[in-house]
């Protein structure tokens, strides 16, 4: 008699599928160790034990520093495939930030009264100054999204003797102005579009500020959707599931560290002006912008790079991805690195 199916027995069955797919990741996705460098381990950075990833085919490539959004939105556990044609042109590095991912299970929520904007700087600052060492680079280049370009522009600012150029997509540009400017843009592209839900559904909100979180979760609901977002968002989850080395236990990280984070960061970012983020630097600045993006707005992207004064200075919409566009079009977002920034990194 065949013994009844128990929860326990197929998640082993279900499991042992996701061993397997792993396992075939690993082989598809692996780095010839003869000149690359595939590199997972923690660093002691800002006093505290963090996550750093080092992925590429040639060490001789330049470096790319890739600072994630969210805050706490950690993107190791999800990238390997789309990172993979990255690998060819640079040597990749990911780092799970103060309280995020990898990094958060290691120190626990104790770490939670040190996640200051400032202090995520300065981690960023010494991560920099260990792949300066660590590879025998003169400067990195840095790669920044949505969260990570506010204190991105704080690292480059304080040291731009470690970077060759700075690349921020899904720019924070101006957030006092943020939601302000992205209702008045989902409401254009509702009207464009004839969209008549959307439409109802923003009026009946209307613009911010608000009163309760119904506002912003509207916002962000017709974001997503006029973005094409919701589909990748939820295949991250899939491909976190089958990613080489990883496990369940870093969706928990992930989903534990977005928590903390937006409890002790969010804050920290609603009042910054272009002028709290920066308005002179000493290296090339290139925003590789959305050009839909309805939660970063692109016009205010767009108008905040205008204000800035840098050696040199490039605004490059793309087209599909939105807010997302680094990961959703990243074939472009790999084309326009190449050309357009991978020349600076071999200067040195």
């Amino acid at each position: 008699m065949q013994e009844p199916t128990t929860v326990d027995s197929e998640y082993r069955k279900f499991d042992g599928l996701l061993a397997q797919l792993r396992a075939r990741n690993a082989e598809q996705f692996a780095i010839s160790p003869k000149n690359g460098i595939d590199e997972a381990t923690y660093v002691s950075i800002g006093g505290i034990e963090q996550w750093v990833t080092i992925r590429g085919e040639d060490r001789a490539n330049p470096v790319l520093l890739f600072l994630h959004g969210g805050p706490g939105d950690v993107t190791n556990p999800w990238t390997f495939a789309l990172f993979a044609p990255w690998e060819k042109h640079f040597t990749v590095v990911q780092w799970d930030q103060r309280g995020a991912g990898r990094t958060l299970r290691r120190t626990g929520h104790a770490v939670a009264p040190t996640m200051t904007l400032d202090r995520m700087a300065q981690d960023g600052i010494e991560v920099a100054e260990y792949l300066r060492t660590h590879l025998r680079k003169d400067k990195i280049i840095v790669v920044a999204h949505s969260f990570g370009s506010i204190f991105g522009m704080r690292m480059i600012s304080a040291r731009p003797d470690l970077f060759h150029a700075y690349v921020g997509t899904g720019q924070v540009a101006d957030s006092t102005r943020n939601y302000s400017a992205a209702y008045d843009a989902l409401v254009r592209k509702a009207q464009a579009t004839a969209n008549q839900p959307a439409l109802d559904d923003l009026r009946r909100v209307g613009p911010p500020p608000y009163k309760s979180g119904e506002g912003y979760r509207v916002q962000r609901k017709w974001a997503n959707r006029f973005e094409g977002a919701d589909q990748f968002l939820f295949g991250t989850l899939g491909l976190a599931l089958v990613a080489p080395g990883k496990s369940v236990q870093d969706i928990n990280d992930s989903a534990d560290g977005q928590m903390l984070s937006g409890e002790r960061l969010v804050s920290q970012t609603t009042s910054l002006e272009p002028k709290d983020l920066g308005l002179n630097f000493a290296i090339p600045i290139f925003f590789l912008q959305g050009a839909e993006d309805f939660t970063t707005p692109t016009e205010l992207a767009r108008r905040y790079l205008a204000s800035i004064r840098a050696p040199r200075k490039e605004f490059v919409p793309l087209k599909g991805g939105g807010h997302f566009a680094v990961f959703m079009n990243s074939g472009q977002f790999l084309e326009v690195l190449v050309k357009r920034v991978r020349p600076l990194g071999l200067r040195h």
